[in-house]
């Protein structure tokens, strides 16, 4: 294993770990952002299910992929708010918390998900 993939693990583990002792009984909402698309998802930790999902490869987008982010946070929100989520905590991974996943969550809040 290379010491960039140790790096980001570390960094991806501590940062969950912050986020599950913060959250409490708020689910979790987790990104995963590869080089083309982004993918969000609700995660109730209590139970280990998944409430809802939305990635960028599914939703038809024109423009950047912050655009398509944008589009993938404000769709995660209608699902939650539709299910009945308000609260979530934000759990960015190893993702720094600019750019694309910067877009996401402000969309998110924008849809009426607080965090």
């Amino acid at each position: 294993m290379s010491a960039n993939n140790v790096t980001t693990g570390r960094r991806k583990l501590r940062n969950r770990r912050k986020v599950r002792v913060a959250a409490g009984v708020r689910p979790r909402l987790s990104i995963f952002r590869s080089s083309k698309h982004i993918y969000a998802q609700l995660i109730d930790d209590t139970t280990g299910t998944t409430i809802a999902q939305v990635g960028s490869k599914k939703l038809s987008t024109e423009g950047t992929k912050t655009d398509a982010a944008a589009a993938v946070g404000k769709a995660l929100a209608e699902a939650a708010v539709a299910k009945g989520v308000k609260q979530v905590a934000f759990d960015r991974g190893q993702f720094r918390y600019h750019g694309r996943v910067k877009a996401l969550a402000d969309a998110a809040r924008e849809g009426g998900l607080d965090f």
